[in-house]
């Protein structure tokens, strides 16, 4: 059998063992360290300098805390957007809160403007208003930020920006994860830059930041015994964790550069196929990590996303569907949501294909081989293979 193409494997830069190895020879092995110091400065200097950071264990305790540092609570209502991965939506439900799911819009396949504005108002006439948004960047696309802050300022609504999937991605200049008055990052292993498992809190409030640093950490009160005035979390990051952090922030713009590059390899080789449309950049303002290369199907093609993740998983190439909307989930389908469908089209007719920054050129012509064999044994087009 061929060997395996990952999704988006874990690509090392070489230097991660010798902050693991400080942290050992230093015996820092502990949720806190001079590693964890270390990361949080490599993340800040990279955002711009003018960001705290708080290192935790996941991007989804990022999310939790950041909404209860925005005054959320049982009842409460937080507006979230529809294409996601359900750790944008779970901490809603942690706190008992309830999710208000907006729909994509077409262009970027994030939270759309239009529909956001619909919810608000909607919400704002049941007497209600709700206590937050929490927008997504997927697969590293800037959403239509411009519009969104307009609205946030409008009907003073902080926003939450999940940007899980977008270090490294920027909108008219500015990193992603620092527009909102929250942002959060995830370093999973299958993320740009990984720390095996972690994730961060960012704001230009050191405020908040140092008030995310003290929840994670128990919430210990400053006393010379164990007390405790409200409820704290174990989510700091690890001293070891932030080892392999630091190691990964020195390639960071490496890796952008390699995903980007592998997406406009996509881009030249398939775009040519009838009915294929990339997840696209809309104009200079956008610029994506390109985390993950997805695309959609037209309609008027019967194309089945799970055939064709089955027919390349039996030559070990790993593809996925694109997020299933939150509003479509068992879970969640009982809340509200606004919208017309996007997000449910985007989902029925898209596909995310391998873009690990540590894919030969050889694994790229592999996928690139059974995608369009695929296509042609399929569909039987006579596009010219080239």
């Amino acid at each position: 059998m061929n060997k395996r193409i990952y999704l988006s494997s874990p690509h090392m830069s070489g230097q991660e063992m010798l902050y693991v190895k400080n942290a050992f020879d230093t015996n820092w092995i502990a949720p806190l360290g001079p590693n964890v110091n270390g990361f949080e400065e490599d993340l800040s200097t990279f955002l711009g300098g003018k960001t705290a950071v708080a290192a935790l264990n996941s991007g989804t305790a990022a999310i939790h805390l950041a909404l209860i540092l925005l005054g959320v609570k049982a009842g409460d209502e937080v507006i979230c957007q529809s294409l996601t991965f359900s750790a944008s939506a779970n901490p809603i439900l942690y706190l008992g809160a309830i999710p208000i799911f907006v729909d994509s819009e077409i262009t970027t396949w994030n939270m759309s403007p239009v529909f956001l504005e619909i919810a608000i108002i909607e919400r704002l006439r049941a007497g209600i208003k709700p206590k937050a948004i929490i927008v997504v960047h997927i697969y590293g696309m800037p959403a239509e930020m411009e519009d969104i802050m307009n609205l946030s300022k409008k009907y003073d609504i902080p926003i939450i920006e999940d940007a899980a999937e977008a270090l490294g991605s920027q909108f008219n200049g500015k990193k992603l994860g620092t527009l909102g008055t929250i942002g959060i990052f995830s370093f999973n292993g299958n993320k740009i830059i990984t720390t095996s498992g972690g994730g961060a809190m960012i704001s230009n409030s050191k405020e908040l930041v140092a008030k995310a640093r003290f929840l994670a950490c128990q919430a210990k009160d400053t006393a010379p015994y164990f007390q405790h005035s409200e409820i704290g979390y174990n989510y700091r990051m690890s001293n070891i964790a932030a080892g392999i952090g630091r190691g990964q922030m020195e390639i960071l713009s490496l890796r952008v550069y390699q995903r980007r590059r592998i997406f406009l390899k996509y881009k030249k080789l398939l775009s040519h196929i009838p009915g294929i449309t990339f997840q696209e950049e809309p104009d200079s303002l956008y610029y994506s990590n390109r985390w993950l290369t997805a695309l959609t199907v037209e309609k008027s093609i019967s194309f089945d996303v799970e055939s064709f993740r089955k027919f390349l998983e039996e030559d070990n190439i790993e593809v996925r569907h694109i997020w299933k909307p939150m509003h479509l989930q068992p879970l969640f389908q009982k809340y509200p949501y606004y919208g017309d469908g996007v997000s449910e089209d985007i989902f029925s007719h898209g596909i995310c294909l391998p873009s690990g920054s540590n894919m030969s050129d050889l694994d790229m012509n592999r996928v690139i081989k059974g995608f369009k064999k695929y296509f042609s044994g399929k569909y039987m087009y006579s596009f010219s293979f080239k």
